[in-house]
């Protein structure tokens, strides 16, 4: 754990991040009490689409065939 002054997290926030990424726990202290703590945010779980619980496949989002396009836009 590392705990620094609000004045050097200040001017070290940039460091103080990439600790953050590495795992390092950072607290923030203001007159050497802590008062805030730097912590990575976690990756958020994967959402359904609406109340249908069906995925979307990959190949939905490639580009259509031109006869496909050509379809449409008659």
């Amino acid at each position: 754990m590392v705990q620094v002054n609000v004045q050097d997290a200040k001017a070290q926030l940039s460091k103080l991040l990439a600790a953050v990424e590495r795992g390092d726990e950072v607290v923030i202290a203001r007159n050497g009490r802590p008062i805030a703590r730097l912590e990575p945010i976690a990756s958020p779980a994967p959402r359904e689409l609406g109340i249908l619980s069906m995925s979307i496949p990959d190949s939905f989002f490639e580009e259509l065939p031109e006869a496909e396009l050509a379809a449409w836009e008659r």
